[in-house]
């Protein structure tokens, strides 16, 4: 059974981590999200969550951010061995958990069988 805690050593916790998407990454669209997957060698997914202003306030980033962890908590058989940078775009705040759900783990299904 995989634990479902997100500790620091599996967080994009500064900016640098987060800029590294800018070079080589590659990109996965969904309608509400985009995917930004960077391949590594060693050991642990790392994930990160990027919400801009775009998409709502402060109170709706950070819900959108919560839901997103919770995915990320709850599926981490989905991730493979790499950091990614989850960015939600325009529209992602009027999505509930269920329809966030079923729309990420289909783009994780592809980068699986594109990956593996």
């Amino acid at each position: 059974m995989t634990s479902s805690n997100f500790p620091k050593a599996e967080r994009l916790l500064r900016r640098p981590e987060f800029l590294q998407f800018n070079e080589g990454a590659s990109k996965l669209h969904t309608q509400h999200f985009l995917v930004l997957l960077k391949l590594k060698e060693g050991t642990g997914t790392r994930v990160g969550f990027t919400v801009s202003k775009k998409v709502g306030n402060a109170v709706v980033r950070n819900s959108i951010k919560r839901r997103l962890r919770e995915f990320y908590r709850q599926n981490k058989s989905l991730f493979i061995l790499a950091d990614i940078n989850i960015v939600a775009k325009k529209g992602a705040d009027v999505l509930d958990f269920q329809q966030i759900s079923t729309e990420l783990a289909a783009a994780f299904g592809r980068l699986r069988k594109k990956y593996a």
